[in-house]
């Protein structure tokens, strides 16, 4: 039937005018193969076949994608048939390999391949494309040359193929130009809304891999009541006791114990949502997996064996996980040390030694993370900078329900303070008193915290505004439910500063209560709700109603990318029941459920940075200062730099906006727009969708407020809050995740423990050891930066848009975020700035916008990747 000389491939003969293109596809598991290098030997069956696996057939060499393996056919986008659907052309397949190609990257493959078409089909403005071998792959780029009065015509599809037989309509994709609905070529709107129609599915049965179907789902799959009732946890979403965000739908089968519970196991989302090995961002991704599989239970079966103390008996000890290593037995080297995931996240120095790389906090001073000033300074420049908030009364007051839970009111009194000279009067009216305050967050769930391995506090922290810019910690208020029953109220302990004697010990405790309250709330509210979970309803919403052709798709989907697959793994490994978020942190089982009560409370439009900020107390509205808004910490960092990039990015989505939409009538009638925004806020924040605060989106300034706020989610928020976690908290003495005891009482061993040693009575308190490992071989995942991370300004590809304004735009975008970066340097070098740089002497970094790969506390991605 054909022939293949060298690889020239076969030639689709025929007559009429030729339209040359080029396809670029990767591999299936490209990563898993070194391959790329056979390009240049002709080493057809590495170049094409490895990797392949083709079930049922020899073809494991160039015929696997020559021949009749791929078809594809153009459509025209001006020239319709009598159904009005834009006439398509005849099949044609990939004919050779182009062995050199200078923007092919790695791993991936291109392709000749010739298509008839004369001037009666029109223009292209779309494809089809059928795979008729057994195994995917990634379709990159179709790029038509010299198309008769167009010239180039590029298709940007970065999508997975699988056999025709699969899908119920053949594959689409349409080329690079941008059109809001109602300006859509008459040819193409039958093949827009078929795509958005097979993307949205039928709402039945259970999704499988090749599938691209987008829909919404409650939390249903973190527990397993089949394994026990400790196993068991209450579904998020759907109620108004645990309201929560949408997740991707499953349709996997239910618990035995629960039909409403959906079986865990292997988790199905869209696939172009899991590029599946052709990232390395994915290998930071499954790298979580394999610490849950198989690194965890490894180290957990060391302290079974008693092969190393189960507890840390000093300081250096901790630091001895970054400088010496902690000793494992040679069983457990060599089951984990195999695994990818271990060769890059620890350094082995001899057969039996495991070595954690040394936090930036701790890199230029051993112990200056002990400082009060280290300690707020945190609270402004650290991995959780967007909780602190001004005080506005005094003493602090309870929004707890006091019919439940009596009176909450702060214990603190006004003389206990040491304000520098002010008065409470004095201080609250030149807004100089902050708080960072958890007690309303954890009050609720304390009583149910402390029967289990953990005994915690819910903590206020009072904090005063020196005349030097920066903050100092002046009481930390330790509560716990009455014993009598939560109606009685509160027992409270107000702790004060102290620098010597068994009170600085108690005032490190307490301040170590704080940490912990503020590690869980910024992993499971922060971090995990805030960003993660927040952003998937809008993910679901983007691909089921707005086309790869509108402006605003194009706009935000850069921003999503691997977001639901992380967010997957992360149901699977780390939020799930007896997960790595409950075997770590201090709420444990409650953990999830905690983040529920926090979502009740979460408005939309409040994620806009300057929207937080005046919310929180900490900036007031000032149309003379930069932003509009005057911080009243102006020394912070988080702040300061935030609203750099906010305004870059505002200002980025205004002029893109009014490229497609010149005034607000153009807003409402965009059909997919509209349907889009509904769906979001009633499916996606479905249970708080009938809240007053959500925009309406009839307005230009509306799309301009809801973009940002999604892009700014994605991007700057997250990584705010996430690349920072293993240069401050690798070193858990400075951020423990989890306390075992309360302070001890007068007259007990444990009092006298204290009194002798301040390390011991510390580290008996926080993080057990085990703990301590589980939670910094996570965090340093969860930190790095994958080698072909995108990062803000940047796009994956050039062509995103055939658009040369929007082109324009976005690059002038780009050029002001480096303006940004070399002015947030300059910042960091400025010596009367001193919380950019602390005791610690680590200089805030986490938004700038570009950074090198691994763990470097700066860089901000696109998207939420992991």
């Amino acid at each position: 039937m054909f022939s293949v000389p060298g690889v020239s491939g076969i030639l689709n003969r025929g007559g009429g005018h030729k339209i040359k293109g080029t396809v670029v596809l990767m591999r299936k598991n490209v990563l898993d193969f070194n391959s790329v290098a056979d390009l240049t030997k002709g080493n057809v069956g590495g170049l094409i076949g490895t990797g392949l696996n083709v079930v049922g057939s020899t073809l494991d060499n160039l015929t696997a994608f020559l021949g009749r393996s791929v078809a594809l056919q153009l459509i025209s986008a001006t020239k319709p048939l009598a159904n009005g659907k834009g006439k398509v052309g005849k099949d044609t397949f990939l004919e050779g390999i182009i062995v050199s190609l200078p923007t092919l990257g790695a791993g991936e493959s291109a392709f000749n391949i010739q298509f008839e078409w004369d001037e009666s089909m029109g223009i292209p403005g779309a494809f089809y494309i059928k795979n008729y071998m057994q195994v995917e792959f990634y379709l990159k780029s179709l790029t038509l040359e010299d198309v008769p009065n167009q010239g180039t015509i590029r298709f940007v599809c970065n999508s997975w193929v699988y056999n025709t037989k699969l899908y119920k309509s053949v594959r689409i994709f349409f080329a690079n130009h941008t059109y809001v609905p109602s300006e859509t070529p008459a040819a193409l709107v039958g093949y827009r809304e078929e795509e958005l129609k097979n993307l949205r599915g039928d709402g039945k049965g259970e999704r499988k891999e090749h599938d691209r179907i987008y829909d919404y789902d409650v939390y249903n799959d973190l527990g397993n009541p089949d394994h026990g009732e400790n196993f068991a946890r209450p579904i998020l979403g759907g109620s108004s006791t645990h309201p929560y965000p949408r997740r991707g739908r499953t349709g996997r089968y239910p618990t035995r114990k629960d039909q409403n519970s959906e079986k865990p196991g292997e988790v199905y989302v869209p696939r172009d949502e899991n590029f599946g090995h052709l990232k390395s961002s994915d290998f930071l991704a499954y790298g979580i997996k394999s610490l849950s599989q198989y690194v965890l239970p490894a180290f957990e079966s060391v302290f079974d064996l008693n092969f190393t103390p189960n507890e840390f008996d000093s300081f250096q000890d901790v630091r001895d996980l970054h400088e010496g290593g902690i000793k494992l037995p040679t069983e457990v080297i060599s089951t984990i040390m195999p695994l990818p995931v271990v060769k890059e996240l620890f350094r082995t120095d001899g057969e039996q030694v495991l070595k954690f790389p040394p936090p930036h906090v701790i890199q230029v001073s051993k112990s200056a993370w002990m400082t009060d000033e280290e300690f707020a300074r945190e609270m402004v420049a650290g991995v959780n900078p967007c909780v602190i908030r001004g005080l506005q009364e005094f003493p602090p007051k309870s929004n707890l329900d006091p019919t439940i839970y009596g009176e909450q009111t702060s214990k603190i009194t006004a003389d206990a303070l040491d304000l520098d000279g002010y008065t409470v009067d004095e201080a609250l009216a030149s807004r100089r008193l902050f708080m960072l305050d958890y007690h309303d967050v954890f009050m609720p769930y304390i009583r149910r915290i402390n029967q289990t391995y953990a005994k915690a506090y819910a903590t206020r922290t009072i904090l005063f505004l020196r005349e030097n810019g920066t903050l100092k910690p002046v009481a930390i208020e330790l509560s716990l439910p009455h014993p009598a029953g939560d109606l009685s109220g509160a027992v409270s302990q107000v702790i004060l500063p102290a620098k010597e004697g068994v009170e600085s010990t108690i005032w490190l405790l307490a301040k170590a209560y704080v940490v912990v309250n503020d590690s869980c709330y910024h992993q499971l509210m922060s971090h995990w709700l805030n960003t993660h979970a927040v952003i998937e309803p809008f993910i679901i919403a983007t691909n089921r109603h707005l086309s790869a052709l509108h402006p605003i798709y194009k706009l935000l989907t850069p921003h999503y990318r691997d977001t639901m697959n992380i967010n997957a793994l992360a149901r699977q490994s780390l939020i799930n029941a007896d997960g790595i978020i409950e075997k770590s942190f201090l709420p444990s089982k409650h953990s999830v459920e905690m983040s529920s009560a926090v979502y009740k409370n979460w408005v939309f439009t409040d994620q806009a940075l300057p929207a937080d900020l005046i919310k929180r107390g900490v900036a007031i509205k000032d149309p003379s200062a930069p932003h509009g808004l005057r911080l009243l910490i102006e020394d912070y960092p988080y702040a300061v730099d935030g609203l750099e990039i906010w305004a870059a990015i505002k200002t980025w989505v205004q002029e893109y906006v009014s490229l497609y939409y010149a005034r607000d009538d153009d807003v409402k009638p965009d059909s997919e727009l509209q349907q889009w925004w509904k769906e979001a806020v009633e499916k996606g924040h479905g249970d708080l969708k009938d809240k007053p605060w959500w925009p309406k989106l009839q307005t230009i300034e509306e799309l301009v407020e809801i973009c940002t706020i999604i892009i700014w989610t994605a991007s700057a928020l997250h990584a705010a809050v996430n690349f920072g976690q293993y240069p401050y908290g690798g070193f858990i003495l400075n951020r423990p995740t989890s306390s075992r005891r309360l302070l001890p009482e007068k007259g007990t061993p444990e009092y006298e423990e204290m009194v002798k040693s301040h390390q011991k009575a510390y580290l008996r308190t926080i993080t057990s050891k085990f703990q301590t490992l589980v939670d910094l071989s996570v965090i340093e995942i969860l930190s790095r930066h994958a080698s072909d991370e995108v990062y803000l300004g940047q796009r994956d590809n050039p062509h995103w848009t055939s658009d040369s304004k929007a082109l324009q735009a976005f690059q002038k975008f780009g050029n002001k975020l480096k303006e940004i970066e070399e002015k947030l340097a300059r910042k960091n070098n400025d010596q009367s700035l001193s919380n950019r740089l602390g005791p610690v002497q680590l200089p805030y970094t986490l938004l700038h916008p570009n950074s090198e790969e691994g763990l470097t506390c700066r860089g901000i991605p696109n998207s939420i990747s992991i």
